[in-house]
C-alpha cells in the first residue's frame, strides 16, 4: 500500500494532500458560480437571486449526504491505515450499499417538501417560480452528487487527492460550457443550470468510478463481499450520522440565516449572494484543510500514532491563520469588482454594494476561528467521534438562530450578516474544547490496545 499519510515530515505531507483538494474545492466553487454568473448576466437579476436564495437548501441536502458518505470513509481511512486490505474492501462495499439507501430517501423527502421549504423561508414572490425550478432539479440529481462524493472520498481516503481533482476540474469545465449551451442556445432558463450541475456531476462520479476498478484494486471489493457487514455498518452509521446531523445542523442555521436576508427584498438577496460567492470561493482552504486532516488523522488512528495525530493538528493551525489572514486580504480587494460579473451590463451595482460591503467585511474579520472549526471538527471525525463535532454544529445553529432573530426584529441587515461570523465565534471555541477531551480518550483508548496486544 502506498499514498500513507503516517510518516514523513508533518506539514510538508498536509500541504501536499491539501494543494489538489484546494484546486479541486476551488473549481468546485467555480462551477458553481458558472451558474450563478451566467444566470445573473443572461436571465436576469431576479433569476440570480433565485438560485442565491436555494443555497442554504442545497446544502442542506448535499452536505447530508456529504456528512454520511465522508462518515461511510473514515472505517476505510482507518483499516488503510492499520494495513487491513480486506477491512478496506469490505468498507466499501458496507459504504456503497449504505449511500445507496441514502440517495433514494433523500431524493423522495427534499423533493417532497421543498415547496414547503421555500414557503418557510420567507423567499420572495418574484423570485419563488425560479427558486422551486431549480433547487427541485438539483434534488432530483442527488445521486450524481453523492456518488461523486461517495468515489472521490474513498480515494482521499487511502491519500489520493490528486484524481478526484482531475475528474473535478473536467467537471468544472464541462458545467460551464453546458451552462452556455443550456441557458443562451436553449434558453432554458434556471432549469438549464440546474441540468448542467447535475450532468457534470454525474461524470465526475462516473470518471472515479472507472478509475477506481481499473487501477485502484483495493478500493474494489470481491464478489463475495456485496453484502452488510455488522461491525462496518455499525461503525459507518455510528460516524456518519452525526457528522450528516452536523451537516443538516449547520444548513439549518444558514437557512435561518437567508430568511433573513430575504426580508430585505430581492436586491439585497442577490448582493449577499454574489458576495458570498466570492467568500466561498476564498474559504476553500477551510474545507480543504477540514478533509485533508479527517484523511490524515484516520490513517494516524489506525497506527495508533496520537503524536503524530497532535503534531498534525498544531501543523494545520498554523497553516491555516496564515491562510486566513492573506485570504481575508484578498477577498477585500477582489469582491467589488468580482460584483460586476454577476450581473447584465447596465446593472445599477451601487444598490448592491451596501449589502455587499457589510457582509463581505463581517466575514473575513472573522476567517481565522471559520478555519479552526474544519480543523478540530475534521480531526475528532477521523478519530471515529461524532457526537461532538455534531454539538459544534448545534452551537452554529443557536448563534445564528439567535442572530438571526436580532436582525428580524430590529430589521437590521448587519446582523443579518453578523450570522455566519457569530456561528464561527462560538463553533470555534466549542470544538477546540472539545479536541482537547478527544484526544486525551484517544490517547487512552489507542494505549489501552497497545497493552492487550503486547501482552
Amino acid at each position: 500500500m502506498n499514498n500513507s499519510l503516517t510518516t514523513g515530515k508533518i506539514a510538508p505531507a498536509l500541504l501536499r494532500f491539501m494543494l489538489p483538494l484546494f484546486i479541486g474545492n476551488v473549481f468546485q466553487q467555480l462551477y458553481n458560480m458558472a451558474d450563478t454568473i451566467i444566470v445573473g448576466r443572461f436571465v436576469g437579476q431576479n433569476a440570480l437571486a433565485a438560485v442565491g436564495s436555494t443555497g442554504t437548501i442545497m446544502f442542506l441536502v448535499i452536505g447530508f449526504s456529504q456528512g454520511l458518505t465522508g462518515g461511510f470513509t473514515i472505517l476505510t481511512s482507518q483499516k488503510y491505515g492499520a494495513g487491513d486490505e480486506k477491512g478496506v474492501k469490505e468498507s466499501v462495499a458496507n459504504g456503497i450499499l449504505l449511500s445507496a439507501i441514502v440517495i433514494l430517501v433523500i431524493t423522495l423527502v427534499s423533493t417532497l417538501s421543498m415547496r414547503g421549504v421555500l414557503t418557510l423561508m420567507n423567499t420572495p414572490s418574484e423570485i419563488f417560480a425560479d427558486a422551486y425550478t431549480y433547487i427541485s432539479i438539483i434534488c432530483l440529481g442527488t445521486a450524481c452528487s453523492v456518488s461523486y462524493n461517495l468515489f472521490s472520498a474513498f480515494l482521499r481516503a487511502i491519500g489520493n487527492s490528486r484524481i478526484p481533482l482531475i475528474f473535478l476540474v473536467l467537471s468544472a469545465c464541462l458545467n460551464v460550457v453546458l451552462d452556455l449551451v443550456f441557458i443562451i442556445v436553449f434558453h432554458m432558463g434556471v432549469a438549464g443550470a440546474a441540468h448542467a450541475t447535475n450532468l457534470s456531476q454525474a461524470i465526475s462520479a462516473a470518471l472515479c468510478l472507472v478509475y477506481i476498478v481499473r487501477r485502484i484494486p483495493v478500493l474494489v471489493p470481491e464478489r463475495h463481499m456485496w453484502r452488510f457487514y455488522p461491525y462496518a455498518t455499525g461503525h459507518q452509521l455510528r460516524v456518519g450520522v452525526p457528522m450528516a446531523l452536523q451537516f443538516a445542523i449547520t444548513a439549518s442555521g444558514t437557512m435561518i440565516m437567508q430568511s433573513a436576508v430575504n426580508l430585505f427584498g430581492a436586491t439585497a438577496v442577490a448582493a449577499t449572494t454574489a458576495a458570498g460567492k466570492v467568500h466561498n470561493l476564498f474559504s476553500q482552504g477551510d474545507m480543504s484543510m477540514g478533509q485533508t486532516m479527517a484523511a490524515y488523522t484516520g490513517q494516524n488512528y489506525g497506527a495508533g500514532n496520537t503524536d503524530r495525530i497532535r503534531g498534525g493538528v498544531k501543523a494545520s493551525v498554523i497553516i491555516m491563520t496564515l491562510y486566513s489572514v492573506i485570504a481575508g486580504a484578498l477577498v477585500l480587494l477582489v469582491y467589488k469588482p468580482a460584483l460586476g460579473l454577476f450581473f447584465k451590463a447596465g446593472t445599477d451595482i451601487s444598490a448592491m454594494l451596501p449589502y455587499a460591503h457589510t457582509y463581505i467585511v463581517l466575514c473575513v474579520t472573522f476567517y481565522i476561528p471559520l478555519a479552526m472549526i474544519f480543523i478540530f471538527r475534521n480531526t475528532m471525525q477521523g478519530c471515529g467521534f461524532g457526537f461532538l463535532p455534531m454539538m459544534g454544529g448545534v452551537v452554529e445553529l443557536i448563534c445564528r438562530l439567535l442572530m438571526a432573530a436580532a436582525s428580524m426584529k430590529l430589521m437590521s441587515y448587519p446582523l443579518a450578516a453578523f450570522c455566519d461570523p457569530f456561528a464561527w465565534i462560538g463553533a470555534g471555541a466549542f470544538t477546540a474544547i472539545a479536541y482537547r477531551f478527544v484526544i486525551r480518550k484517544v490517547e487512552k483508548i489507542l494505549s489501552e490496545e497497545y497493552n492487550q496486544n503486547h501482552l
